[in-house]
């Protein structure tokens, strides 16, 4: 799948992991909206969640995720053309937000919808240029898994459930 970053600039460089992808060709930036091509839009604030039934939407090939600072990530920033997906619950490895769930850098976004769309290999591709990318696996290995069994959004959404009622 291709991987698109509507880049907004405004996090620390150095701990940027959308700018990383890019260093890599992994994944393009862009710097407006009308420069991100249309596809699945990784988007918090959307109404329905990411699931493997979504893989042949926008052609099951673009996935787009928007790179910015958390303190700027409103919904009025998710105004991307496309197809908005939320991910569901999930634990971030970053050294930053360590244990926190729903706290994701990009590059965890990119590889956790990978995971969901049946993209494991291009989703351990991506993490594995970062020293904690394996342990985002491993720390969400039975959700990420039990996510990418299901049928539709409604599934994913039931399964979630089960999580944040722990």
């Amino acid at each position: 799948m291709d991987l698109h970053v509507r880049y907004e600039g405004d996090d620390d460089p150095d701990k940027c992991t959308a700018r990383k992808l890019a260093r890599f060709d992994l994944a393009a930036l862009h710097r407006s909206d009308a420069a991100t091509p249309y596809g699945v839009v990784l988007n918090p604030h959307a109404e329905r969640a990411l699931s493997p039934a979504d893989r042949d939407v926008a052609d099951g090939e673009t996935l787009v995720a928007l790179d910015c600072s958390w303190e700027s990530a409103g919904e009025a920033m998710f105004s991307l053309p496309g197809e908005h997906r939320a991910l569901p619950y999930l634990v971030a490895a970053n050294p930053v937000n360590f244990g926190r769930p729903m706290q994701l850098t990009t590059v965890e976004a990119f590889a956790a919808a990978l995971h969901i769309l049946g993209e494991r290999d291009q989703a351990e591709e991506v993490l594995a240029k970062f020293t904690w990318g394996e342990t985002f696996l491993e720390l969400n290995e039975e959700p990420l898994r039990r996510y990418a069994e299901c049928a539709d959004s409604s599934e994913v959404v039931a399964i979630q459930q089960e999580y944040l009622d722990r």
